[in-house]
């Protein structure tokens, strides 16, 4: 849909709502006076593409009253900062979804996740904003959540109209300057100006909404592949031939009909058991003990929630007793002094019944076991600067650990994974 007025754009209008919009959000105010505006006479209402350009319609802006014009502002400037259009792009590739119809099913679970919370407070909600409620949907969910919730159809042709740009859904327009145009900002000055947003609400989190608190604490943790690629090698390994199988006489093996008199077991799948040993040594930090928590929760998630199947040791040079997991922050992680993650394998492996899968979560500087267990591991290794030398001796500065086996799954975690 295109705007034909001849008029050209009203600057002084638009940027009055912009300073309403400021007034009203003042932790956006970082954002709102980065996005630059473009006329298009090309986009129905406001659009945005990934590089902060902002493309107005002159007829959209001189129709729309200054307050509704704020709530446009505040809306664009989300769709930027919750970094829709990247994951725009992550989801289409994820889930094969490709076509106009797709994308603008995007575009519509992007401004859900956005409108459920931003409005209200001197900030007015613009005629034709979608919200969850409209559409039956619970409040609160992420654009990734809402993409499963909905699928286009006939309650859906009122919204054909909606186009809030390629910084939305991802999918460039043919309106859009592209990286090489003018007055785009580069990814390090994006970057900034996510991060004076997200110190703006943190600073003073009673002003924002929820969905703005959550936004800003990611700015500051963002999700990171190494977490997934961790999960990934759990699912790999728990679900491997021999990790689960057992043998069972309640339900005989077939080919026992070609023995008479002899009673075979069949092979039978269960859930996998999993110990998790955690590297309790001075040399790991309360930060990383706390990261390691919170993969010992994605570990009984992998296993199907089974927390009966999950099983943490703490290892320093000792290791100590093996802990059913109730919930991951009751765990004990007991340790402060060196490292041996040999004694951690033998208590983790002594178990009964034995793990199927053995998660080991250390800094690596540690010797390992020479023999390889029955089981198949994990590491997840923390990252440390390595430094020349052979030496054992954790307080020699030049003491270089040996590497993790070979028949170990290795990820590394924290910021050298990313």
């Amino acid at each position: 849909m295109t705007d034909d007025a001849p008029g050209a754009l009203d600057l002084g209008r638009l940027f009055a709502a912009r300073l309403h919009a400021a007034r009203a959000r003042p932790y956006l105010a970082t954002a709102l006076f980065a996005l630059h505006p473009v006329e298009s006479r090309q986009v129905p209402t406001m659009a945005v593409d990934r590089h902060w350009r902002c493309y107005v319609s002159p007829a959209f802006v001189d129709r729309t009253p200054v307050e509704d014009l704020a709530g446009v502002w505040v809306h664009e400037v989300a769709h930027l900062l919750r970094d829709h259009h990247a994951r725009g792009d992550r989801v289409a590739r994820e889930r094969g979804l490709h076509g106009p119809g797709e994308r603008l099913r995007m575009n519509i679970a992007a401004d859900l996740e956005i409108n459920d919370d931003v409005y209200g407070d001197g900030l007015v909600r613009p005629r034709g904003a979608v919200t969850p409620r409209q559409l039956k949907l619970p409040e609160g969910e992420l654009m990734e959540d809402y993409l499963r919730l909905f699928r286009l159809g006939p309650r859906m042709q009122a919204l054909a109209w909606l186009d809030c740009g390629s910084g939305a859904d991802g999918l460039e327009r043919e309106w859009d300057l592209g990286p090489d145009g003018a007055h785009g900002l580069s990814e390090q000055q994006r970057d900034a100006v996510r991060f004076r947003v997200a110190q703006g609400i943190t600073g003073a989190p009673g002003d924002a909404p929820q969905g703005w608190q959550r936004w800003a604490e990611e700015a500051f943790h963002p999700p990171q592949p190494w977490r997934e690629l961790l999960g990934a090698a759990m699912r790999s390994a728990v679900s491997g031939a021999g990790s689960g199988d057992d043998y069972s006489y309640g339900r005989p093996a077939r080919r026992s009909a070609g023995v008479p008199g002899v009673v075979l077991p069949s092979l039978r799948r269960r859930p996998p058991r999993v110990c998790v040993v955690v590297d309790t040594s001075g040399s790991v930090s309360d930060a990383e003990l706390g990261s390691a928590l919170l993969e010992v929760a994605a570990i009984s998630r992998a296993v199907g929630g089974r927390r009966d199947l999950v099983t943490v040791v703490s290892c320093d040079a000792a290791a100590q007793t093996v802990h059913p997991l109730c919930r991951a922050e009751g765990i004990p992680l007991v340790g402060g002094g060196g490292t041996d993650l040999r004694s951690g394998f033998a208590q983790a492996l002594r178990a009964r019944p034995g793990p199927d899968v053995v998660v080991v979560l250390t800094d690596g500087q540690t010797p390992w076991p020479e023999a390889r267990p029955p089981c198949r591991t994990v590491v997840g290794l923390f990252p440390r600067q390595r430094s020349g030398g052979g030496s054992r001796d954790e307080e020699n500065p030049e003491y270089r650990p040996d590497t993790p086996p070979e028949w170990a799954r290795v990820v590394t975690i924290g910021p050298a994974g990313r």
